[in-house]
């Protein structure tokens, strides 16, 4: 899997305090990743972007919400994210990514 493709992969961490307490209590992060990803691919790219072992991932579709602006209907676009679990004793350092 080339760096391009990694990148495109996960697209980025999401911090949030719930994000943020999975990380200390049971070694979880999670991530936004590419609608076409699946489990394989995504646990591919965070072992070589971040040098951590993977242990888990579970995936989830986030359907986009439907809003109104000015009385316009208009629709968020859907997203997946990814929940990542490592072994125990690593971590991911979210400001060393190569």
């Amino acid at each position: 899997m080339s760096l391009n493709n990694l990148y495109t992969t996960v697209l980025s961490p999401i911090i949030s305090e719930k994000s943020n307490r999975l990380g200390e209590q049971s070694n979880q992060y999670v991530f936004e990743v590419a609608t076409s990803a699946n489990k394989k691919e995504v646990k591919a790219a965070v072992e070589k972007l971040f040098e951590v072992k993977v242990e888990n991932v579970q995936i989830l579709n986030v359907n986009g919400k439907t809003k109104s602006f000015k009385g316009k209907q208009g629709k968020r676009p859907n997203w997946k994210k990814a929940y990542v679990r490592v072994q125990e004793g690593q971590l991911i350092d979210f400001g060393t990514a190569e």
